[in-house]
């Protein structure tokens, strides 16, 4: 098998989008967008860490078309998945993989693992357990990702908070 290493096209794999309960191909969902595939699991403690971070992330960079995939490996039914989801206010992508053989294919060692995908798929960065994704630095990066694949510009900001208008 193809590395799963920075620079090399991520793999593409089939999940369930809990949205529309949907089997999906990870490659055909996400192409042209730069993209945070989050492989996580509701028992997994630093996953639920993880995850307002995330949706902080994703609720600065969504207008500039950044995407977040998290696909869980909850062998369980989709609606314990799902009852996570609005308990945590999560607006992103939300996948599952019962088969939890995506974890194979992507060559990880655990959850939670991360890989930040460029608008042509390849991993740009890998992370190994829980990170501060709206920290300045992967904030930086993001942008970055977004400017090379030619995203619009980020609206406005307000200074104070991040007021809905």
């Amino acid at each position: 098998a193809d590395q799963v290493v920075i620079g090399a096209q991520a793999p593409d794999f089939t999940v369930v989008d809990l949205k529309s309960g949907d089997s999906v191909s990870l490659r055909d969902r996400y192409k042209g967008t730069v993209t945070l595939v989050n492989i996580w699991a509701t028992w997994c403690v630093p996953c639920r860490l993880e995850m307002p971070s995330m949706q902080r992330a994703y609720a600065r960079l969504k207008p500039r078309g950044f995407r977040i995939a998290a696909v869980s490996i909850d062998e369980g039914s989709p609606d314990d998945v799902r009852k996570f989801v609005r308990e945590m206010g999560l607006t992103f992508d939300i996948m599952q993989d019962r088969s939890t053989l995506i974890q194979q294919r992507y060559q990880m060692t655990g959850v939670p693992e991360s890989f930040l995908l460029d608008e042509h798929g390849v991993i740009m960065k890998r992370e190994i357990g829980a990170r501060e994704w709206d920290a300045p630095v992967n904030i930086a990066l993001i942008n970055r990702l977004l400017d090379e694949a030619g995203a619009p510009p980020a609206p406005m900001q307000d200074t104070v908070g991040t007021g809905e208008r």
